[in-house]
């Protein structure tokens, strides 16, 4: 028997990672800089992932892969600073700022509703899928620090 609560989340959060790797290519389209657009191809290319585990989840009810990840490292960048607005001539770190905080607004999308739900196959994919999130967002935020306080030669 088909759980309806289980299938309307699954379609939301496959709404949600196709939202994503739209915002992500059109994004990748309009910025000039060349690194920035890179890193924009690749989230755009996680979020499809994401989008085809939820299907397969959906699918085939798996719960083999619904496991946590490995830890990641936050850096709360995304918490602190507001993203600028999306334009052409972004530099790079304010295109991985906007990464940062859209990553932090998935996470915060699937833990919210994991946090709704019992121990189980529900909250396990959930924290799943908060986990990848929380991933990219470690991924941008170290881009994006990286990029807004360059290293220099003495130190």
């Amino acid at each position: 028997m088909k759980d309806a609560n289980l299938d309307s989340i699954i379609e939301k959060a496959i709404a949600n990672e196709e939202e994503a790797n739209q915002f992500y290519l059109k994004l990748s389209q309009i910025v000039t800089d060349k690194s920035a657009k890179d890193a924009l191809i690749f989230l755009a290319g996680e979020e499809k992932k994401h989008k085809e585990y939820l299907l397969r989840y959906r699918q085939e009810s798996f719960i083999a892969n619904a496991t946590r990840a490995g830890e990641v490292t936050n850096y709360k960048i995304a918490e602190y600073l507001h993203s600028p607005e999306v334009k052409s001539d972004m530099d790079s770190k304010d295109v991985y700022l906007v990464a940062a905080e859209r990553e932090l607004n998935s996470y915060n999308f699937y833990t919210g509703l994991a946090s709704l739900h019992p121990e189980g196959e529900i909250k396990n994919m959930l924290l799943k899928m908060a986990s990848e999130e929380l991933k990219h967002k470690e991924k941008v935020e170290y881009l994006y620090a990286n990029t807004a306080f360059v290293q220099t030669d003495g130190g």
